[in-house]
């Protein structure tokens, strides 16, 4: 089968989860036959992911956030209205992806929660498949934790996740822990989906923190603690458009430009993870047995979701800041114990293939009990 993905370009999650997958179905004997990836004029698209990805890569201008003076959190009230002024980009965005897709007829278009994806489907009306990909979906799940208050970002959050699976036949939720089968329509709970880097990966404890900052404006946070806590070691990952590949602006403090290698070896090596409150670095964190803390971006209701339901599957604590203090004392005090997610996450694979081997032809999508066959396909 051929697939066509469309990829959000906000942090590093929804792009390794794009190689992890684009892998995957051509080791399968699948084609990932073109990459569409949203840009903004805040990020760069990192090295790695186009020597990852074998496909043809192209570039659109996608809907983002627009975050406050200091690049920290994010201001709703502007993210709005600056994406409504460019209504006419995103047009011009849609008929891209659509010139593309008619050109490479995919089988399956697979977005990677990416807004222009669900609205392409909706406008264009493609023959092919239409699925969608991300730990938001959750949000069908009678399970998925939400923080108390902040209804209209609640709101928000739920708008924004069911205009990207607009027309979408199936919704995969990426999970941190197993969850029981839901009866919500065309979503299917699956395991996290990480790179076999991280499988592979030999972990051991080092004298350092890593530290990955999905908005580079926490930089400045991160820098103050270093400055008056020397004795704490921290390598830093970040995004920021001309910075050196290495920057060391102090003894205990390096920051690094987004690298997949390096991201993962240090992870392997570091003693914790202090992160904002992502999926994917989480879940890499658990996979290896390393403990977490959690700072939500202020403003992105997504992320306080995150860290309270990374929370109850055993990663680790949630912050307001970038106090890698308060982490230390979650180590020292002995309160850490390593929840095993390996068995959850080695198991994607399965069941992806269940379910795509299960809706594999037209017959099959048109009459299938969905409901019924989610419990057969996880019935184990």
């Amino acid at each position: 089968m051929k697939f066509f993905f469309i990829v959000q370009g906000e942090g590093r999650g929804h792009m390794t989860q794009a190689i992890s997958m684009s892998h995957m179905l051509e080791q399968s004997g699948h084609e990932v036959c073109a990459v569409c990836v949203g840009k903004s004029k805040r990020r760069e698209i990192p090295d790695f992911f186009s020597s990852k990805i074998k496909a043809p890569i192209y570039l659109f201008e996608s809907p983002n956030f627009v975050t406050d003076k200091k690049n920290k959190g994010i201001k709703l009230g502007k993210t709005i209205t600056h994406n409504l002024s460019k209504i006419n980009h995103f047009k011009k965005s849609l008929k891209e992806i659509h010139q593309l897709v008619t050109a490479h007829q995919p089988d399956i278009i697979l977005n990677f929660y990416d807004l222009l994806g669900g609205l392409y489907k909706m406008l264009f009306q493609p023959t092919c498949r239409h699925w969608t990909i991300g730990h938001q979906y959750l949000i069908n799940h009678p399970e998925f934790p939400y923080p108390n208050g902040n209804s209209f970002q609640k709101l928000l959050f739920q708008l924004n996740t069911k205009i990207t699976a607009l027309g979408s036949e199936m919704e995969l939720a990426l999970s941190f822990r197993p969850l029981n089968p839901t009866q919500s329509g065309n979503t299917f709970v699956l395991p996290p989906l990480l790179r076999n880097e991280i499988k592979n990966s030999t972990p051991y404890s080092s004298d350092f923190y890593l530290t990955y900052m999905v908005n580079q404006g926490y930089s400045d946070e991160i820098l103050l603690f270093a400055k008056q806590y020397p004795f704490i070691k921290i390598e830093a990952f970040w995004d920021k458009i001309g910075a050196p590949i290495m920057y060391k602006p102090l003894e205990n403090l390096t920051f690094h430009q987004l690298n997949d290698r390096l991201f993962l070896e240090k992870m392997s090596q570091c003693k914790g993870l202090v992160t904002t409150a992502g999926f994917e670095s989480v879940c890499e964190a658990m996979y290896l047995g390393k403990p977490v803390m959690m700072v939500p971006v202020k403003g992105q209701f997504e992320q306080a979701c995150n860290a309270i339901d990374a929370k109850i599957a055993g990663a680790g604590i949630m912050s307001d800041n970038f106090d890698f203090n308060k982490v230390e004392t979650y180590l020292n005090s002995g309160n850490f114990i390593p929840v095993s997610s390996k068995e959850w996450v080695d198991s994607f694979e399965e069941k992806f293939f269940s379910i795509l081997n299960s809706l594999s032809s037209p017959k099959n999508l048109k009459k299938v009990n969905r409901p019924i066959l989610l419990k057969k396909v996880f019935a184990s």
